[in-house]
C-alpha cells in the first residue's frame, strides 16, 4: 500500500466524539514513550502528523487521521507509566477500555512493544485482555534499530516463548524501526489486505 494522503480529522476525549461512519479503524497503542508517534509518522511519510515528544505520555487523547480518505488511522493514548496524575491516569484507561470494547469500526488494534525491553508484565497483561475479550490485534515490535541483530532476534524470541505460554497460536507479528523504515511495507501491506478482504 502506498499512502497518498493522511489528514488529521480530530482529537477525541471521550468513546462520543469518535467520527461516525463505517470507515475502518486501525488503532496503535502501547505503553508510554514506545516510539508511537514517530511510527504513525514513519507509514505516513509525514514528519509531525503525530506529535512526538521524549516526555512520557504525550498523547493524553484519542487522535484520528484519515488516510488515503480510505480509513481511519487512530493514535491511542499510552498506558502505563506517563507521569500524569492519578485521576488522569484513570480517565486514560477508561477513554482507553471504552474505545477498544466499544468503537465496531475498529478493525485492528496493533500494540507495540519496546524490543529492547525483556517481556514486560504490563504488555502480557494487556494482550491477554485483548485475548480474552476477542479483540483482533498484532504486535509491532519498536526501536529495532537499537540492537544488534542477535540482539534484536534474541529478545523477540524471548517474547515469543513468554506469549506461548498462555496462547495457542500468535497473533501477526511485525519488527520495526522508525530510524530505518524496517516494518513499513510490511504493516501498510498487511493493512491493505485486510481491507481487501471485506
Amino acid at each position: 500500500m502506498k499512502i497518498k494522503t493522511a489528514t488529521f480529522v480530530k482529537s477525541c476525549a471521550e468513546i462520543g466524539q469518535c467520527p461516525n461512519g463505517e470507515l475502518h479503524e486501525y488503532a496503535f497503542i502501547g505503553r508510554s514513550n514506545v516510539g508511537k508517534s514517530s511510527l504513525i509518522n514513519n507509514l505516513t511519510n509525514i514528519k509531525g502528523l503525530a506529535m512526538i515528544s521524549s516526555k512520557p505520555g504525550k498523547t493524553l487523547l484519542i487522535n484520528y487521521f484519515l488516510v488515503n480518505e480510505e480509513w481511519n488511522l487512530v493514535d491511542l493514548p499510552g498506558y502505563g507509566y506517563a507521569k500524569v496524575n492519578k485521576d488522569t491516569r484513570k480517565n486514560i484507561e477508561i477513554l482507553i477500555k471504552n474505545y477498544i470494547m466499544q468503537r465496531e469500526q475498529l478493525i485492528n488494534l496493533f500494540v507495540l512493544i519496546d524490543s529492547r525491553l525483556e517481556p514486560q508484565k504490563i504488555d502480557l497483561e494487556f494482550v491477554s485482555w485483548l485475548g480474552k475479550i476477542s479483540i483482533p490485534f498484532s504486535i509491532v515490535f519498536t526501536k529495532a534499530d537499537k540492537l544488534t541483530k542477535n540482539g534484536l532476534k534474541l529478545n523477540i524470541e524471548n517474547y515469543k516463548t513468554k506469549l506461548l505460554e498462555n496462547w495457542e497460536t500468535l497473533p501477526p507479528i511485525f519488527i520495526s524501526s522508525a530510524e530505518t523504515g524496517l516494518g513499513k511495507d510490511e504493516i501498510l501491506d498487511y493493512i491493505e489486505h485486510i481491507n481487501a478482504s471485506f
